[in-house]
């Protein structure tokens, strides 16, 4: 069988052939990729020249290409465009693909050559990325296991095997338990408080499954504006309970596996000598330990959570005003007062901005953003063939016209897409032998569709989201480097957000709204009073939602810090929760991690952990807290834009160069002082939020 996933493609700039794929192709790809790596990797161990940093660490960066191309593929369709046959695959695949990584970092005589180089590093003349690239090199080794005993090496490989499938299915569950739930209405009258652009969406799915009526479901531009708009309280309680329960009990549970996950993640973090998984992750970022994570929290939490409690106590008493009759603010009634109240203080609401953000005008005002603060440019390249009709592909050049990368843009659900957004790569930048391939990059949302009668419109919620994913593309694009392990966004966990985060607040400025926000029909300017009050409204209920991300990130840390039990160990020496074994439930777990900082009320037979696929499937485990310790950068570092103007190319000139263009390459505490001078502050965030 002519399998197109084996060769390298023919395309312009090595574009994926997803014309050409096929789900009968991938795993036979997968097998052969494995095997030729197996050969580079034996023949990097066999060498029987003396080892050096080109014929053994520099040489093992770039062996398994064929495996990193074909990786790069699968696992990105699997998020995007997967069925029952990719996620068959995955659970195949996945085997092949731990068994690799033991053969790599478990082999004696690679490590052997990698550990001789090592111990001679303060001899070698190396380049700053050079040097980079072999402590990574010798540390991934070592924290891979590569100096337990051989016994402990099958027991880290079995750990590693059942924790990568388990993984796999979580994700699985929460897809399916996603999919398995809509709200059918048939009725006018159940649609009380939908604005129209809510409603012909509805519709629009329920044309798609043949029903009459209208069908919201628990995706993102779904469920968020129906729990927002629909004046009726009891579909609200059902969609919010089916969205706060997925993949807790029935066929997708996912309660169990959060339990396993967690204690395999232990069990593979004590085997290689650390307290907890927390303790194992953490050292590699820029956080370091689990004390400055729990200090970051706390110091943001202290003065957040009173101040998310007040805000709570407002709405509830200007909620009374308006003839609700509940004790506490329900959580299925949060989001419609909070937008009714919004709508009375500020006069803002979404129905008001979003026919100013269409799709096609934000695309067109993000990338002009890019070309203004970096030079680059976007074309479109839709001769390119791309693996579902609904994504777009451009070709990114530089000022001087120097291609950087192909973008790939993916806007809109469908019932393979995970919910969410997120920014992907197709390929990594990285030069072998010395010949640059750049970048092949992705986004992925799940904005508003276009129906029959109106363009996708955005919500500024998804205008926020879009330049977020945009900033890591940024990062992706705008990379420089050789060793794609160092190059774009293959930083510190803790690092990554911080081009993300930081593109966010052009979101509010008016002088960049002002340039595309433009009513889709009448062709008329958004209104200065209009922006007025989206600037004005920015940090409404700022505290509550602070205060939803710091529970996350303590959640993700209980989960992550726990360890068998310590004889005589004091109460405050520990885990901040349980102890681990494989008896608690998931439920009981959440509660105690979060009872002392609720702003709502908790409502039984709802869960968190059992759809918290950022830590159990999406790479975040013991990682969550890093969107606030970015934030906290994020906040001090777009001062200097304060400072110097909002489209500043000095400014972003030195973003580029001492972040953007970096990657991994040095030390990212090092990288952030040499761009803003200094060290950042937590209460630079807390001061932007207006908390103090």
């Amino acid at each position: 069988m002519d399998n197109p996933l084996l060769s390298p493609s023919p395309l312009p700039h090595g574009a994926p052939c997803f014309d050409r794929f096929r789900p009968e192709h991938y795993l036979p790809a997968f097998r052969e990729a494995v095997a030729r790596g197996k050969a580079e990797v034996d023949a990097i161990a066999g060498n029987p020249e003396p080892p050096t940093f080109a014929n053994t660490v520099e040489a093992l960066e770039f062996a398994g290409e064929d495996l990193d191309r074909i990786s790069g593929i699968f696992f990105n369709l699997l998020e995007a465009e997967s069925d029952d046959r990719m996620q068959q695959t995955a659970e195949e695949v996945s085997p092949l693909l731990t068994d690799y990584e033991m053969y790599v970092s478990h082999n004696a005589e690679l490590f052997g050559r990698i550990r001789a180089v090592w111990e001679r590093r303060d001899d070698l003349t190396l380049a700053r990325d050079q040097r980079k690239l072999l402590e990574d090199c010798y540390k991934r080794f070592v924290r891979s296991g590569a100096l337990l005993s051989d016994e402990d090496k099958k027991t880290y490989a079995a750990l590693e095997e059942e924790l990568s499938l388990l993984e796999l299915k979580y994700g699985k569950n929460v897809l399916d338990a996603t999919n398995a739930f809509s709200l059918h209405l048939t009725e006018e009258a159940e649609l009380e408080g939908l604005p129209q652009y809510v409603r012909e969406p509805g519709a629009q799915a329920a044309r798609e499954k043949g029903l009459p009526g209208w069908v919201f479901d628990l995706s993102h531009p779904s469920y968020v504006p129906f729990m927002q708009y629909s004046a009726r309280a009891d579909l609200r309680e059902r969609l919010w309970r089916a969205y706060n329960s997925r993949a807790l009990g029935g066929p997708s549970d996912n309660s169990g596996l959060c339990v396993r996950i967690a204690e395999l993640r232990r069990r593979i973090a004590q085997l290689l000598g650390y307290a907890s998984w927390a303790d194992y992750a953490l050292e590699e970022r820029m956080a370091k330990d689990v004390t400055t994570v729990r200090s970051l929290l706390d110091a943001l939490m202290t003065p957040s959570l009173p101040a998310a409690r007040r805000e709570i106590a407002d709405l509830l008493a200007w909620a009374r005003t308006h003839g609700y009759r509940q004790e506490q603010m329900l959580p299925w009634d949060f989001a419609w007062w909070s937008e009714r109240y919004r709508a009375e203080h500020f006069a803002l609401s979404d129905e008001q901005l979003k026919p100013y953000f269409r799709l096609e005008d934000c695309i067109e005002a993000v990338f002009g953003l890019a070309t203004r603060l970096y030079g680059v440019r976007f074309t479109p390249r839709p001769e390119l063939p791309v693996y579902h009709p609904d994504v777009r592909v451009y070709d990114v050049s530089d000022a001087d016209g120097k291609h950087l990368a192909l973008f790939y843009a993916d806007f809109f659900p469908r019932k393979g897409k995970r919910g969410g957004a997120w920014m992907t790569n197709f390929r990594e930048l990285s030069a072998p032998g010395g010949v640059e391939r750049r970048p092949l990059v992705s986004i992925v949302t799940n904005f508003t569709k276009p129906t029959p009668d109106t363009p996708s419109l955005l919500t500024h919620d998804e205008l926020t989201t879009f330049l977020h994913e945009f900033g890591h593309s940024l990062h992706g694009m705008l990379a420089e480097g050789r060793y794609p392990t160092m190059t774009g966004t293959n930083v510190v966990r803790d690092f990554v957000e911080l081009p993300s985060q930081l593109m966010e607040n052009w979101a509010f400025e008016p002088d960049w709204l002002h340039t595309f926000a433009r009513h889709w029909q009448t062709g008329e300017p958004i209104p200065d009073a209009l922006v007025e009050r989206l600037v004005a409204a920015r940090n409404f209920h700022a505290a509550y939602f602070q205060v939803r991300q710091l529970r996350f990130g303590r959640l993700d840390l209980a989960w992550h810090t726990l360890r068998e039990e310590v004889p005589g160990q004091a109460p405050g020496d520990g885990p901040a929760v349980l102890p681990a074994n494989a008896g608690i439930p998931a439920l009981r777990l959440e509660r105690e991690a979060l009872a002392d900082c609720a702003t709502l009320p908790d409502i039984p037979g709802t869960c968190i952990s059992t759809a918290f696929g950022h830590i159990f499937s999406g790479g975040y485990s013991a990682g969550y807290y890093s969107y606030k310790w970015a934030e906290v950068l994020e906040a001090d570092a777009f001062s200097l834009f304060r400072e110097k103007g909002i489209f500043s190319r000095e400014a972003a000139g030195s973003f580029r160069r001492n972040i953007l263009a970096k990657g991994g390459s040095e030390d990212e505490a090092l990288l952030y002082r040499r761009f803003r001078g200094h060290e950042p502050d937590p209460d630079a965030l807390l001061k932007k939020l207006e908390i103090i």
